[in-house]
């Protein structure tokens, strides 16, 4: 906040205009404090570079410069007016302007708004805070016009409304709906994906997903709902609101698609471009949904899966899908088994067996694929049976169908 207000206090000292903007101004009117400051000024790209020590032209076609202060970024824009969208995506070009005008040309009337931190004053051009007071979200403008400069603005009607509780104003409603089929492809499903990602971030992310669906949008991103009816999708989606934050997007928008099969979840994972850590842990839930409805699972592969980093959420999240009066004696029954298998878990995310190869070697056992063999089957016995001692598990490992196996190879 200082370092922005201080690019503010510069700029205003050689006689530019300059302004907090947008976002940062809507939830400061909230009460919904934020550190996430945009800068619009009067003043040109090439004035506020010279101006700082430490620019970065991020866009500067359309007059954006990242100017950076005790490692903190802040980008700060020139008042413009955006001429002739042809992709419905970004302006082929645009004019340097006023305050007034550069308003015109944002989103929602409650993102149009500026902010002297210096005076403490409002600069609201657009009925911003009569629509914040009334909890509306309203396109700036003709809302069709607003949607065909960039579609992705339908999804973030959408998100706000569901982040702030905000009724969407009839007109701007029914623009949504009209171009809704028109997303792609103008907007990239990586836009849409980080939209996903900022509405989970927020309480109510059931709600945006079933109003998506109602203003025709849900389908478009995921045709595959297209013939399914409102009360359905809100049954898939009941238990959204239970979901942990930490969940990967992917994992709450699979709700949309029950018994999807692992290659199934995994090309979702691959359409919303999502990235390889994300895709393993939609793996390692799968197995774990197998595992947890496998009655005979044994210990040994209990204490491989919580050895896991992505055990505990995913435990957390194949509590949610148990009937409530279940939840507590499955995370109980978990947090149990785990206390128990603690020593070998332990010995798992160390990678010390208690049986190593050493071991097996005084005992003639060559290394290769059968020693391998042995190796595993010599961690299941010490795990299933509690074993720690090495006489003992080899002991048992002479018993079983592995070793005669061996032996009769040599």
């Amino acid at each position: 906040m200082e370092e922005a207000i201080f690019i503010v206090k510069q700029l205003q000292k050689k006689g530019h205009k300059a302004y907090f903007a947008g976002g940062w101004v809507r939830d400061f009117l909230l009460n919904h404090p934020s550190d996430d400051i945009d800068i619009a000024t009067d003043a040109s790209p090439e004035v506020i570079q010279a101006l700082f020590p430490h620019t970065v032209p991020i866009g500067i076609a359309f007059g954006i410069v990242l100017v950076i202060i005790n490692n903190k970024q802040y980008e700060v824009a020139t008042f413009r007016e955006d001429i002739a969208y042809i992709d419905g995506r970004r302006p082929s070009s645009i004019k340097f302007s006023s305050p007034d005008e550069d308003a015109k040309r944002r989103d929602f009337t409650i993102n149009g708004m500026f902010y002297d931190p210096v005076q403490k004053q409002i600069f609201d051009f657009v009925n911003g805070q009569e629509d914040l007071q009334k909890k509306i979200i309203r396109a700036i403008g003709n809302p069709h016009e607003r949607f065909k400069e960039d579609r992705l603005r339908m999804i973030r009607a959408v998100r706000l409304s569901a982040r702030f509780n905000f009724a969407i104003e009839e007109d701007t409603q029914k623009a949504i709906m009209k171009h809704a089929k028109e997303l792609f492809p103008s907007v990239a499903i990586e836009r849409v994906t980080q939209e996903f990602n900022k509405m989970a971030s927020y309480k109510g992310f059931k709600n945006a997903l079933l109003k998506l669906f109602e203003f025709g949008l849900l389908q478009t991103i995921f045709p595959k709902i297209k013939d399914l009816a409102y009360e359905e999708i809100d049954e898939r989606l009941k238990a959204l609101d239970d979901f942990p934050t930490k969940a990967p997007i992917v994992v709450p928008l699979l709700e949309l698609f029950p018994e999807s099969s692992l290659q199934e979840r995994l090309d979702l994972c691959k359409y919303l471009k999502l990235s390889n850590q994300e895709m393993k842990f939609v793996e390692f839930l799968y197995n774990a949904e197998l595992m947890a409805k496998d009655k005979t699972t044994t210990d040994d592969k209990w204490a491989y899966f919580y050895s896991n980093p992505f055990a505990d959420l995913a435990i957390q999240i194949l509590a949610i899908h148990c009937p409530y009066s279940e939840r507590v004696d499955f995370l109980k029954e978990h947090d149990a088994r785990k206390e128990e298998l603690q020593n070998f878990i332990g010995r798992i995310k160390r990678k010390d067996p208690v049986v190593k190869s050493d071991h097996l070697k005084l005992c003639d056992i060559l290394p290769g694929k059968d020693m391998g063999l042995l190796l595993s089957e010599a961690e299941k016995i010490s795990i299933n049976e509690r074993l720690e001692s090495s006489f003992e598990i080899i002991q048992k490992l002479k018993q079983s169908k592995t070793w005669p196996k061996v032996v009769a190879k040599e």
